[in-house]
């Protein structure tokens, strides 16, 4: 019984997920950034170093608009970082907590693989 209150302690002055309907609003949509393939993509592929939007339009095969949209999307929630140099834009991910979330997510993914493939949820919503 000792443990639960323990655990209840924690869990009030450190929650999983923030009180307010506004503070969990804005945790999920920072979890939507990432959800999006071709964004996880483009994380993976600026990892490490620096590429101008016209390499990762190279690299994801989509229209440009479509990508300059993704990155955009990355940079407004602080994924990446972008460095402007005359006409060029060069994105990159400077924060490692990044690369760590989404490492994580890739291993709750295999280690859940059948049944996330499995699910037709989250096809609805």
């Amino acid at each position: 019984m000792r443990a639960m209150s323990t655990i209840k302690s924690v869990q009030e002055s450190f929650p999983l997920v923030p009180r307010s309907v506004a503070g969990r609003a804005v945790l999920g949509k920072f979890f939507r950034a990432i959800s999006d393939p071709n964004r996880l993509a483009l994380l993976e592929f600026l990892v490490g170093e620096e590429h101008t939007g016209n390499e990762c339009v190279a690299v994801l095969g989509l229209a440009q608009s479509r990508v300059s949209s993704h990155l955009q999307c990355l940079v407004n929630c602080g994924f990446i970082t972008v460095r402007r140099e005359g006409h060029f834009a060069y994105y990159r991910v400077d924060d490692p907590r990044v690369v760590d979330l989404v490492r994580l997510g890739v291993g709750i993914a295999a280690d859940h693989a059948e049944a996330v493939a499995a699910c037709t949820r989250l096809d609805a919503i």
